[in-house]
């Protein structure tokens, strides 16, 4: 019977071991699985961040249209629009409540007002800053 011969591995001193692992890893058949893993790892990092992203944008629209009913309202009782957004949570009405506080987008930034409406003069807006928290960049959240 002939005996398959190893292939010719190193002897290691106990202090040369330390990084010996990673050599040891990437080397012949296991450099497959290293990538394998990293291409797996980066897949779940990026879906991850979308859907992080998808259910900050749909908690934000959930807090614009809580806003803009309580803004429509303030309009109607009122006959103005609200300075900002505190002034919904504390009306110049006593026995008005609109809203319970002062209404945050996902990302944890308050909600801006726009009154009178950027595109319609007789109307409000209610907008998020968007994922950078500026409103000079072009991911705001309306």
């Amino acid at each position: 019977m002939k005996m398959k011969r190893r292939k010719h591995q190193p002897i290691l001193l106990p202090w040369e071991r330390e990084h010996a692992w990673l050599g040891e890893l990437v080397s012949g058949r296991r450099w497959r699985t290293v990538l394998l893993l990293g291409v797996l790892a980066s897949v779940v990092v990026v879906t991850y961040k979308a859907a992080d992203r998808r259910a900050r944008v749909r908690n934000t629209r959930a807090a614009i249209s809580e806003a803009r009913r309580a803004v429509d309202s303030f309009v109607a009782e009122l006959g103005r629009c609200p300075r900002s957004t505190v002034e919904l949570v504390h009306p110049p009405k006593s026995g008005a409540h609109y809203l319970d506080a002062v209404p945050h987008d996902g990302w944890g930034r308050p909600l801006y007002i726009r009154c009178p409406g950027h595109d319609f003069r007789d109307s409000s807006e209610v907008v998020s800053a968007g994922p950078s928290g500026s409103f000079l960049s072009d991911d705001n959240v309306l």
